[in-house]
């Protein structure tokens, strides 16, 4: 991790020598696995994998599923996974223990911040309950996932949130690993140029890396987020207090959030949807529509995990079944309209768009969304 390094803040968990020295190899290692191992198994696919597939069954494979049977017979590919699985794991461990000899310190600096806050808020919510579709999973192979309370006051799932993002991306989504949010942001301005936002909620935040781009986008608007994990809210309001970001911080559930009818003139989200079954889904769409304002705008930034060529989806959907994202492939495949006509929202108005990133990362965000009928005020 040489090149770049992520922008310090007063909440940074902060690599010593050795740590750095291990993150560095962690971001060496997912580089040899994207090129040269990754980048070959299309060809090897189609060199040796497809042609005996089809001599098997008589024909080609049809689908990402019988592409990964074929697939998956060859050394090279279970060779790749099995390294992309020691690679995360790796990376998981390396940022944790940065942050476990660290987290005294970080407990301190988050209540020293949040006595003198002076930008926004935290309301934490000690009774609420997470959602078994999230507390049973050790989402992203993270120990206890987002929500194992370590001590009092605990930020250590911020933090390490905050640092393994960006190792995770190698640096790809800026110094503060905000593109997702910058590219959100950028797009809404493009596509609805005379769209004003006076209340702006961002569920899911996690550490608010995403929120915080909204605030700077929409000067003048009162900024909400939330997400269901207390250690990643209280290191994200000290973050965002750290960085002059006025954002108010709640602990709740996108499913049902505790805000009346017509709050918001813009409700976003950033690689939310592909961690919510389809019953969340749905909840979390018509949530959406109430809190939105009549013109109001909803835009939801995922992972391009919907492709069109079988062999691509196969080797997108890896996250499924080996970094524990069990609704990742059933995202990709789902039709995305008729949810938000049952949440309410005009056919006409929804959209599904790909957003060129603005970092160095390059590629594309996928934009989902829709607007609510009526008039803005």
């Amino acid at each position: 991790m040489s090149e770049p390094r992520p922008l310090p803040h007063a909440m940074s968990a902060l690599p010593d020598a050795a740590e750095q020295a291990r993150l560095d190899f962690a971001v060496a290692f997912k580089h040899l696995l994207g090129h040269p191992i990754k980048s070959a198994l299309p060809h090897i696919y189609r060199e040796r994998a497809e042609p005996a597939w089809a001599a098997q069954h008589g024909r080609a494979p049809e689908n990402w599923q019988e592409v990964g049977e074929a697939l998956s017979d060859t050394s090279a590919y279970r060779w790749w996974s099995a390294l992309a699985r020691a690679q995360q794991e790796y990376y998981v461990d390396v940022t944790s223990t940065v942050c476990e000899r660290q987290l005294p310190e970080l407990i301190e600096r988050y209540r020293a911040i949040s006595r003198a806050a002076t930008c926004g808020t935290l309301t934490l919510d000690p009774d609420l309950a997470i959602p078994p579709y999230q507390s049973e999973v050790d989402i992203h192979c993270v120990p206890g996932s987002y929500f194992l309370e370590r001590t009092e006051d605990d930020v250590w799932a911020g933090a390490r949130s905050d640092l393994g993002s960006f190792v995770f991306m190698m640096g790809g989504n800026g110094p503060l690993c905000d593109d997702k949010g910058q590219t959100g942001a950028a797009f809404l301005k493009a596509r609805f140029p005379d769209f004003k936002a006076t209340r702006v909620l961002d569920m899911g935040c996690t550490v608010g890396m995403s929120t915080l781009p909204y605030v700077d986008a929409y000067p003048e608007a009162e900024v909400h987020a939330i997400d269901l994990s207390a250690p990643s809210l209280r290191f994200a309001h000290a973050r965002a207090e750290s960085l002059g970001k006025a954002v108010h911080f709640r602990q709740a559930n996108a499913e049902h959030a505790p805000y009346g009818d017509g709050s918001f003139d813009l409700v976003v989200s950033h690689i939310l949807l592909h961690e919510l079954s389809c019953g969340a889904l749905d909840r979390v769409l018509a949530e959406c529509h109430r809190l939105l304002r009549p013109g109001g705008i909803m835009l939801h930034v995922e992972v391009p995990i919907r492709r069109k060529d079988p062999l691509d989806q196969f080797l997108w959907n890896w996250d499924t079944t080996n970094n524990n994202e069990p609704f990742w492939s059933t995202l990709a495949e789902l039709d995305l309209v008729e949810p938000a006509v049952r949440a309410g929202f005009p056919r006409e108005s929804i959209f599904e768009a790909e957003m060129p990133s603005l970092s160095r990362k390059g590629g594309i965000w996928l934009g989902y969304g829709a607007r609510k009928a009526g008039d803005a005020q």
